[in-house]
């Protein structure tokens, strides 16, 4: 992608809502060059995909808006995964991979990590509470939901900022234009994460746990179905750094980034604050609001597997639509005065989480961790505002979309 369009994009990706309505007002879809794909961004025509996944596939879901430059994929051809994963994957086989995951986030599991997320959150705050400022991005929301999502699935906790880190320079490097230097760096530390990931998946094979990874492990190896059942090839070890790295990265920057929105959106309409503070009963609606009106995974890309016709425009067989879940969440045929963010308002079911077969399954473990937050800075930090001097800008990312930084004062 070249320097021009890269920067239309970003902008783009920077404030992605006057597009979504261009597109919503438009005659079937529209071709957004920015983005070379048919943008989807009314609710009925996004759940209508969403529900046709054998036409509408996902393995076109992560690709990525830069090619690596051949030093850096010389680097991480020294590395784990580049496997199918859930997010990627269609019918059996999206079945096969999403069952452990499904498992191992499941409502109990969600629940048992809850007192160690609390404990977390608690600490995280009493690290800032008597500063009077904090850059939350950094001191708050770019930590816990690593060490929650680090928790479940059997983590060390000394090895999670390694982790974490893999996973933001991972999102840099097939996602922002980089020099051939920073790429080749960034790639070193994506392999690094990796060779940590491999680790963990030979150490549960080899003494199981009661954790998410071992359920990864125990799903893909086996336990004596068939000839070599119960054997960690290499493959396997490959198969499973995919998985992990996926899950991980789904489960700390999406978390963070909608730590980020959501707070932001709270302290740039300060009433509303306020009556969070003064009713802390209604933090699960404001979560359910936040999440509607500014999500931090505004969607993803699908290919057709047939002709198709989708809003009344037909198309081809390997079309690529970009099926905006953060469109749907702003139309009005489903949520009265949709730019308006109120935390009063009565929900309807949005797209944050996306719909059926492909819903995230770490949902529940996302707005717990909100919830959590919310509690404790309306508890702990009732008069906190936004610090007038540090204008906020967005991340230029479709995936984790949240403020590049978040400075508040109190």
């Amino acid at each position: 992608m070249d320097r021009e369009l890269h920067g239309r994009l970003d902008e783009l990706q920077r404030d992605p809502y006057p597009h979504y309505e261009r597109a919503r007002l438009a005659d079937g879809l529209t071709h957004v060059a920015e983005l070379d794909a048919w943008l989807v961004a009314r609710d009925a025509d996004v759940r209508e995909v969403l529900r046709r996944p054998a036409e509408f596939s996902s393995a076109n879901a992560l690709l990525p808006d830069v090619l690596p430059a051949p030093a850096a994929l010389a680097v991480l051809g020294g590395g784990f995964g580049g496997r199918p994963v859930v997010v990627t994957a269609d019918g059996a086989l999206h079945q096969q991979l999403r069952a452990p995951i499904v498992r191992g986030l499941s409502p109990a599991r969600v629940a048992a990590a809850l007192p160690y997320a609390a404990e977390r959150a608690a600490a995280l705050v009493d690290g800032f509470v008597k500063d009077g400022h904090v850059e939350l991005m950094s001191a708050y929301a770019g930590k816990l939901p690593g060490d929650v999502i680090g928790r479940v699935v059997g983590l060390d906790p000394a090895d999670v900022p390694a982790v974490v880190h893999g996973g933001h320079r991972a999102e840099e490097l097939l996602f922002r234009p980089l020099e051939e230097d920073e790429q080749v760096a960034a790639a070193e530390d994506v392999v690094a994460m990796q060779h940590i990931l491999d680790r963990y998946a030979r150490e549960r094979h080899a003494e199981p746990r009661e954790d998410l990874c071992t359920e990864l492990v125990a799903s893909l190896v086996g336990e004596g179905e068939s000839e070599g059942a119960g054997e960690l090839t290499l493959e396997h070890r490959h198969e499973l750094v995919a998985h992990l790295q996926n899950l991980l990265i789904a489960g700390h920057l999406t978390t963070t980034a909608l730590i980020g929105t959501t707070v932001l959106h709270l302290l740039r309409h300060p009433r509303q604050w306020e009556l969070l503070c003064a009713e802390p009963e209604r933090i699960p609606a404001a979560v359910e609001e936040a999440a509607r009106y500014d999500g931090a995974l505004q969607g993803f890309r699908r290919v057709t597997t047939g002709p198709v016709t989708l809003a009344g425009t037909e198309l081809p067989a390997g079309a690529t639509l970009f099926v905006a879940f953060g469109g749907a969440n702003r139309d009005a045929a489903r949520h009265p005065r949709p730019d308006e963010f109120d935390i009063t308002r009565t929900a309807e079911r949005h797209l944050a989480f996306g719909l059926g077969a492909h819903g995230c399954p770490g949902s529940q473990l996302a707005r717990e961790q909100l919830r959590l937050t919310l509690e404790e800075l309306t508890r702990r930090l009732p008069g906190l505002r936004l610090a007038d001097d540090r204008p906020v800008t967005m991340r230029p990312t479709m995936i984790h979309r949240s403020p590049e930084a978040l400075h508040l004062t109190w």
